[in-house]
């Protein structure tokens, strides 16, 4: 058990849910990614389906007994495009409550890349003076242009209601398939251009670095690095070519889906969405006009603990203050005898 105060974040997504917990000095005491699939099976209908409630009790489950673990003195958990979407997510919200007294906050796609943004840029801040960020979900995909600076200032950002999860789903798109391939990546193009143009992207584009969060980057740098198997840790921060990340998503889009479970850079669990992923992420940096492109495994999760902390330090600190201004007030007021007592 763990004597330092901690804090903890929970990142619930349409495919994985994060867990970071960390101490007042912002050291990294846990941290792991659980497959949740929440979201699974939910497109045709935008309800969780009971199988997908389940395992996600039972993640919360497993998540509160972690945490109890640690001395936590502040959380914050939050939910992203899944539990926007889905009809019944306040039913599953209110079960996770009653079964972990952990409460769920679904927050907006500006929040999302508000977050995102605060744990994302530790790898290229002040590396040029505006940063384009976008973070590949289950359930949507977050692009944002920000100032690149301590405490960025947003720009311009979209969400859009596309991820790999929900898109494998409504394109029927597990294996490559060319014609459903291109159907995806025209309804992509099309949010992503419009961003390009809103934005005014082309005006400074000679000062603006690209970072990606999420696995799927993650997962290229281990490709090219030729790690032997993903691992996130190791291809956090990452500079890549998108010409190197073409030559793979070519060869994925060869694999079937029994291939695809047998990669040890995609495996069993990403296998039904990957190729979608793929055809995503790959139309986003096309249309943006990225030519290289910085992986970050920091993101939403990394935020919120940054900011807990930073709040109870603040208010610490004002609790500190208060005490001392009452005692020279209180020393003040007392006579010499009084303080020789």
């Amino acid at each position: 058990m763990s004597r330092n105060k901690c804090f903890a974040a929970i990142d619930l997504g349409t495919n994985s849910c994060r867990l970071l917990i960390a101490n007042q000095y912002k050291k990294y005491l846990f941290s792991e990614a659980y497959s949740v699939k929440l979201g699974e099976g939910m497109y045709e209908h935008m309800k969780f389906t009971p199988e997908a409630m389940n395992r996600g009790l039972e993640c919360f489950y497993k998540l509160k007994q972690i945490m109890d673990r640690y001395h936590i003195v502040k959380t914050r958990a939050i939910a992203t495009a899944s539990c926007r979407m889905a009809q019944n997510s306040q039913e599953f919200i209110d079960k996770v409550f009653h079964e972990s007294m952990i409460k769920i906050e679904v927050i907006d796609g500006y929040e999302e890349a508000r977050l995102n943004l605060k744990g994302a840029l530790e790898h290229v801040r002040g590396k040029t003076e505006y940063v384009v960020l976008y973070d590949l979900g289950g359930g949507s995909t977050e692009i944002t242009l920000a100032t690149n600076t301590q405490n960025p200032k947003i720009i311009h950002t979209i969400s859009i209601p596309w991820g790999a999860r929900n898109s494998s789903e409504a394109f029927d798109l597990v294996e490559y398939d060319a014609e459903k391939a291109q159907k995806l990546h025209d309804e992509i193009a099309r949010y992503a251009n419009d961003f390009v143009k809103d934005s005014k992207l082309d005006e400074i584009r000679n000062k603006v670095c690209f970072v990606a969060t999420s696995s799927t980057p993650l997962r290229y740098v281990s490709m090219i690095e030729k790690f032997g198997k993903y691992d996130r840790d190791k291809a956090d921060g990452h500079v890549i070519q998108c010409k190197d990340v073409d030559e793979q998503i070519a060869g994925v889009y060869k694999l079937t889906r029994e291939q695809m479970m047998e990669n040890l850079y995609i495996g069993q669990k990403r296998s039904t969405i990957f190729t979608a992923a793929c055809v995503i992420f790959k139309t986003i940096y096309d249309c943006l006009g990225a030519k290289e492109i910085t992986a970050s495994l920091k993101s939403a999760k990394d935020g919120i603990v940054s900011e807990l902390i930073d709040e109870y330090n603040k208010e610490h600190s004002r609790k500190n203050h208060g005490k001392v201004n009452k005692i020279s007030q209180r020393n003040s007021r007392s006579t010499p005898t009084d303080r020789a007592c």
